[in-house]
């Protein structure tokens, strides 16, 4: 299975209440957004001054990993335009047909979001590209000499695009927006106010430092920040009265096997393979999932990034290595060799 349709399946299966509760905690305008001070200032100029103008705004791209708040941005984006919005995905626009169908119900001043823009076929691209520019497109109807191109016009309208991937997507296609965002990590200061926004929001009593305590575990993802406040409240409300404190914090991220820098079950095994298993490596990414009991493409994309950006693994030629951090980490010995190792095989 594709990493991303794995991903895709995996948030189709979640529970009703599981989205309901993200989408009950999504902020509805730019004042209400945490963090991302950056892309914030950028897109309101943009939006503000399209506004001033009477104009449609440019098409936006927001860019970045899963969990940081692209389809947030969309929905606040026509929120801001008191526009309705229409949300689509790469994946479902596989025809230059499927995306005239929806290019033909748009109305003017809308806002289409096109989430994993990136995994469009390349024919509904092409399809879009003339869209975008000149809102219009010709839908062909017929086959072989025959067929005849029947100019469609539209009103104009605002696509936002999101992507994990902003490498895949063809030059032409990010030439037609006029502003992109590239989302970043949120630091613990910003994911200890979302907690407490959230828990607000949720009629939750929560200390200051319980709420410090769950953002300095959510990998700098405000998604994953909400899931893991949603697993305090359970163990509160069972346990403890109610009441998060940071003992309770702690001791309910204990027991979902989440450590103090956010790493969780799966992280640890990666690392304790690598490290006891395999002496720290190097060891091919298909190995190192056979070793932990998990499928290639779930290593890969769910646990390697995270344990990356921590310095604590390498991806290198010869294989994925452990880095001297790794070792400190799980309590073990730092080999004499491990530092050299690093830096001789790094990409």
């Amino acid at each position: 299975m594709d990493p991303e349709e794995y991903t895709d399946a995996v948030f189709a299966e979640a529970l009703p209440e599981e989205r309901a509760f993200e989408a009950a905690l999504r902020p509805k305008t730019l004042d209400e957004l945490v963090g991302q001070d950056r892309v914030r200032e950028q897109l309101a100029l943009v939006l503000d001054a399209a506004t001033a103008r009477g104009r449609t705004p440019d098409h936006v791209l927001l860019s970045g990993p899963p969990g940081l708040g692209k389809t947030t941005i969309a929905m606040i984006i026509a929120n801001q335009l008191a526009a309705p919005l229409r949300l689509t995905s790469g994946p479902a626009i596989q025809h230059a047909g499927d995306l005239a169908a929806i290019l033909s119900g748009i109305g003017e001043g809308d806002v289409l979001f096109i989430d994993e823009i990136h995994r469009m076929s390349r024919p509904a691209e092409e399809l879009l590209y003339m869209a975008m520019e000149d809102f219009r497109v010709d839908v062909v109807v017929g086959k072989g000499p025959g067929a005849t191109a029947i100019p469609l016009e539209i009103p104009p309208f605002t696509v936002v695009g999101a992507t994990t991937r902003a490498g895949l997507l063809p030059g032409p296609l990010r030439d037609r927006f006029g502003f992109t965002a590239q989302l970043d990590y949120y630091e613990p200061a910003d994911l200890h106010r979302i907690v407490l926004r959230s828990a607000s929001l949720l009629d939750l009593s929560i200390d200051d430092d319980a709420a410090r305590e769950i953002g300095s575990r959510s990998r700098g993802t405000p998604r994953i920040a909400n899931r893991l406040l949603r697993r305090v409240r359970d163990y509160a409300e069972v346990r403890a009265g109610g009441h998060v404190d940071r003992a309770v914090a702690h001791a309910a991220l204990e027991l979902y096997e989440v450590d103090e820098l956010g790493l969780d079950r799966l992280d640890r095994a990666v690392l304790h393979a690598l490290c006891v298993s395999f002496g720290g490596g190097p060891v091919g990414i298909s190995t190192l999932a056979v070793a932990v009991g998990e499928e290639r493409e779930t290593v890969e994309e769910l646990a390697e990034p995270f344990l990356v950006r921590l310095g604590f693994l390498a991806r290198t030629p010869r294989g994925r290595i452990a880095t001297p951090a790794a070792w400190q980490h799980l309590g073990l010995s730092v080999p004499s060799d491990a530092a050299q190792l690093s830096f001789d095989d790094a990409d």
